[in-house]
């Protein structure tokens, strides 16, 4: 018997075989990885359905993936999760820095001063990576679990993070940055942006002004290593209805402050 043809849909340079220096077979375990790290849980069939692959195939992806806890099986629902051997190899990116340990504390404390949920990010590959979040214990609240990216020109961490660039690399970055406008307040041309990066500078923390999810602010600023350079991002976010104008200063100079001391712990004004 013949077997059916491979469904369509699937971009044909996610997997090239021919692609020099690349395994395929560790490819789609990465890509499964990749998968169920951005869902609460999927079956096999929806796994396979999600990356066009057969579900023999994915079968013994996930076979070999759970034999080294990357992922596991839940056996009432028989949906697949990111396992702790997947908790453990992402741990060890955080530990290349201990900016994630040093902010801990003063994320915990934003978070009981403000009200509202507190973020760590760092710039990565053009993005913000969003590394720790404190959420605070309102219904409405902003989410941005680890693992999460998001366009710097529409993120305050980002625009922390661009606010303390160099001359010469922000202006390769607004020569190349895609703008994509996510809401009717997204910040779409390098001169708004640039005009926006002063403002931030000026006033020590970058604000995310509905620019990437309707209703919903963002108050960030840049954490300094012991060269001065930004390495990192804290952020407190929350509905507009709650970060109203008249608690943005004040928020921003928590926030700012709080950056300034993590900043500290990592050797800033030492250099």
């Amino acid at each position: 018997m013949s077997q059916p043809p491979a469904r369509r849909g699937r971009p044909k340079a996610m997997f090239p075989a021919e692609a020099p220096g690349t395994i395929q077979a560790l490819d789609r375990a990465l890509e499964v990885i990749d998968l169920l790290s951005q869902r609460e849980g999927m079956t096999l069939t929806e796994i396979a359905v999600a990356l066009d692959q057969s579900v023999a195939t994915m079968h013994r992806v996930l076979a070999t993936l759970e034999a080294r806890e990357f992922v596991e099986l839940a056996p009432e629902r028989q949906d697949w999760h990111i396992g702790p051997g997947a908790f453990r190899a992402g741990s060890a990116f955080l530990r290349r820095t201990n900016v994630a340990e040093r902010a801990r504390p003063e994320m915990r404390a934003l978070m009981t001063e403000c009200g509202e949920t507190s973020n760590l990010g760092v710039d990565w590959k053009g993005q913000v990576l969003f590394l720790s979040q404190v959420e605070c214990h309102e219904i409405i609240r902003a989410f941005f679990p680890p693992g999460t990216v998001a366009s710097k020109h529409a993120s305050g961490i980002g625009k922390a993070l661009l606010s303390q660039y160099p001359p010469l690399r922000l202006a390769t970055y607004l020569a190349s940055a895609p703008f994509e406008r996510f809401t009717a307040r997204s910040l779409t041309s390098a001169s708004e942006l640039a005009a926006d990066l002063a403002k931030a500078r000026a006033a020590g923390y970058a604000v995310d002004d509905e620019e990437r999810t309707p209703g919903m602010r963002c108050v960030a600023a840049a954490i300094l290593n012991v060269h001065g350079e930004a390495i990192a991002g804290i952020s407190v976010s929350g509905p507009s209805q709650r970060l109203s104008d008249d608690r943005i200063a004040g928020i921003g100079h928590m926030v700012s402050a709080a950056a300034g001391r993590i900043g500290k712990q990592l050797g800033a004004g030492q250099g």
